[in-house]
């Protein structure tokens, strides 16, 4: 059976302005992390899925002038029936020029926080700019698979709760042609398109991320050896903040709700 691409570039396309950067609060964050990624070719004759389900905490400590930001998940990971315990961790550091680099990655199924299409925390300039922002701003970004360029909107949704924390809101879109080898396929050449949705929330005093709800579908046509194949590919990633945990109690947990407020 083919198996589905990873997620690979597809979450790492697009960090707000400004990127990384602030004073980090006194406790690690938490958050609970989930994900589907599915594949399926022709009339539905070759599938597969995989799902993820776990916890992470984003640590934020000061080296120096330098900011490091240090993510850990421990998960299950549900491959067609068989399930895994797995654990990943990803390092970016953001230097005074604003430069980031990331210092470690191992994250191979995308699932820190560090490596999402949004960044893990915003400056105080780009905070100020969302909460201003009246209209949709319009936005491109190389896509992940191919050299063409990607083109989107970037709007406000409003505020909201995620647990006991004030959050400001924004709503991404964008999409485009996509031409090239899948990732993990160099025999197979895709033709059709790439879209890119999603929200994310930022806390309004910390400017740390606290949700991220975000899905890349890819749909086309395959074309190998023997001919051409209709395709789909979704990858999906939903990202909670949560409060600290005791224990080991992954498995009873659940992501605390997104309520809207008004404006």
């Amino acid at each position: 059976m083919m198996r589905a691409p990873t997620a690979a570039a597809a979450f790492l396309m697009l960090t707000l302005a400004g990127g990384l950067v602030g004073e980090a609060r006194a406790a690690d964050q938490q958050y609970l992390v989930s994900g589907r990624d599915s594949f399926s070719i022709g009339a539905g004759d070759i599938k597969s899925e995989v799902e993820y389900r776990g916890t992470q905490v984003l640590t934020i400590t000061r080296r120096g002038g330098a900011m490091r930001y240090t993510a850990k998940v421990e998960y299950l990971r549900s491959d067609q029936g068989a399930t895994t315990d797995a654990t990943a961790d990803y390092v970016s550091d953001l230097m005074p020029s604003g430069e980031q680099f990331a210092s470690a990655d191992h994250d191979p199924d995308y699932l820190t926080v560090l490596n999402q299409p949004f960044s893990a925390q915003l400056d105080a300039t780009t905070l100020a700019d969302l909460r201003s922002m009246r209209s949709a701003v319009p936005f491109d970004f190389p896509s992940p698979f191919t050299s063409s360029t990607l083109h989107g909107r970037l709007e406000r949704i409003g505020n909201g709760l995620i647990g006991p924390h004030r959050a400001l809101g924004v709503r991404f879109e964008a999409g485009g042609a996509m031409h090239g080898a899948l990732p993990d396929r160099a025999g197979l050449t895709l033709d059709g398109s790439i879209v890119m949705r999603g929200t994310a929330y930022y806390d309004l005093e910390s400017a740390l991320l606290l949700s991220l709800d975000a899905t890349v579908t890819i749909s086309g046509t395959v074309s190998n050896r023997s001919g051409n194949d209709p395709v789909t590919i979704v990858y999906r990633r939903t990202i909670r903040a949560n409060e600290p945990l005791h224990g080991n109690t992954a498995q009873s947990l659940r992501p605390p709700e997104v309520t809207r407020s008004p404006r």
